[in-house]
């Protein structure tokens, strides 16, 4: 009988102790020191800037060649396209009789 008992209290301690293993009890000291303390500072928050609209970029073709040449070649051909359209209203003028004859 004795042996019973003196088994079930070691095995109701050997539990006990394994449940308190578990517990996670934290023991901690303090020491204060006397000094100033700053709150750290509060987050401030600003308004956006108001929504500024413009009007689009406008966009601008870049040939790719600055070469002087090309550029006389392509006013020269514009010259030239502007004059034979120059002619040929005249030609329709003159031949749809208001020439003044």
């Amino acid at each position: 009988m004795k042996r019973t008992i003196l088994g079930v209290v070691l095995g109701a301690a050997a539990l006990a102790a394994s449940s308190a293993a578990f517990a996670h009890v934290d023991l901690a000291v303090g020491v204060a020191l006397p000094g100033a303390a700053y709150a750290p500072a509060q987050p401030v928050y600003v308004a956006p800037p108001p929504v500024a609209y413009a009007p689009p970029p406008v966009a601008v073709a870049w040939r790719g060649d600055d070469d002087w040449r090309a550029r006389q070649w392509r006013e020269h051909e514009w010259r030239e396209h502007e004059r034979r359209e120059h002619q040929w209203r005249e030609r329709e003028w003159h031949d749809n009789g208001r020439w003044g004859y």
